[in-house]
């Protein structure tokens, strides 16, 4: 598909905080307009990618990037509306997707599925992190200022017509909390990190994800979704609603080399020093070292526990969606079964 042309970009000097300095930075700030339909914005900057969608009585933002990005998204906005920002969704709980929050006025109404809620409460670095939780969180440093106001389990509806958008949860992937974002009118979606670019994902264990289920959840959005052409990727270009049929395969291959090379006795270490992206998926870049050791570290461990115990003793990682009849598209896929001549313990 043609990339929609910058439309615009946007220089502000804003001032970010850093810890390691302990003083307050002059930086200037560059975002990036990108119009993807009619009203319907991207928004490139520092962190994950912001979403602007300017309805008849006001503005609602999916995600608000880096800490220090909240004012210049804002002051961006007007650039393209006189429009009140009067909604904010957060796809999940990430500090490069939520930090933005804060600096939002507090009558905006913020809208989480309620897993990440409690995750943005506790904003638990994610598993390929170095450092442990900071002493404070943003939102503590803040007087619990954009923390959600409002949750949903499964599906929630906001406006109708042409501003209608539909929040979904399908299950498990990224993290235990991950929001689809889908604009009917336009025929549009935001992923969110559960589909970052053409790449393999971050599973974040420490924040509910699962390799073992993102292929599932993928599937159910992929076949319960109507009418979407356009996806919006959390740090990637946009991609066609086929690209996710794609994207899907491959986190199911992922799985199913990890349950070969836990079958075969690789560590964690072998196989993660080996596995690449295949070339028959067109356009992907290069797997992060980092995140094939992490994704493989949680593979192994899931596949272990659904070996032994059942999905049943599974950890309890919150919300998980719902089981409901099987549609068109793509099949669901069989649990795994071990590969000859493997033995069960």
């Amino acid at each position: 598909m043609k990339r929609n042309s910058v439309v615009g970009v946007v220089l502000i000097v804003g001032t970010l905080s850093t810890a390691v300095a302990a003083q307050e930075l002059r930086l200037p700030r560059i975002i990036a307009i990108d119009k993807v339909k009619d009203n319907l914005y991207v928004l490139r900057g520092g962190g994950g990618h912001s979403v602007v969608f300017i309805t008849a009585t006001g503005v609602v933002v999916v995600d608000t990037m880096n800490p220090g990005w909240g004012r210049t998204i804002l002051e961006t906005i007007t650039t393209l509306t006189d429009k009140p920002v009067t909604t904010l969704i957060n796809t999940h709980g990430h500090a490069d997707h939520v930090s933005g929050n804060v600096e939002f006025p507090a009558t905006v109404d913020i809208i989480v599925q309620r897993n990440t809620k409690k995750n943005m409460e506790k904003m638990t670095p994610d598993s390929t992190a170095t450092v442990r939780r900071p002493a404070g969180t943003i939102f503590e440093a803040n007087g619990g200022r954009g923390l959600a106001t409002r949750t949903f389990r499964n599906k929630m509806t906001l406006g109708t017509g042409a501003d209608e958008i539909d929040l979904y949860y399908f299950g498990r992937g990224h993290t235990n909390g991950d929001t689809w974002v889908v604009f009917p009118a336009l025929g549009v979606v935001d992923m969110g990190d559960l589909f970052p670019d053409k790449t393999l994902p971050l599973i974040d264990a420490k924040n509910g994800g699962s390799a073992f289920e993102i292929g599932e959840t993928l599937k159910k959005g992929y076949n319960r979704i109507k009418n979407v052409d356009t996806i919006i990727t959390g740090h990637g270009p946009l991609m066609l609603w086929a690209d996710l049929k794609e994207y899907v395969a491959l986190n199911e291959e992922f799985l199913d080399d990890m349950w070969k090379a836990e079958s075969a006795k690789k560590t964690v270490a072998d196989v993660s020093g080996s596995w690449q992206i295949s070339p028959k998926y067109t356009g992907y870049t290069l797997a992060d070292p980092i995140v094939v050791r992490n994704n493989a570290t949680l593979a192994y461990k899931e596949i272990v526990i659904v070996r032994s115990l059942s999905y049943l003793s599974l950890p309890d990682y919150g919300d998980t969606h719902q089981a409901t009849t099987p549609a068109e598209g793509i099949a669901p896929t069989p649990a795994p079964t071990a590969p000859e001549p493997a033995t069960e313990p």
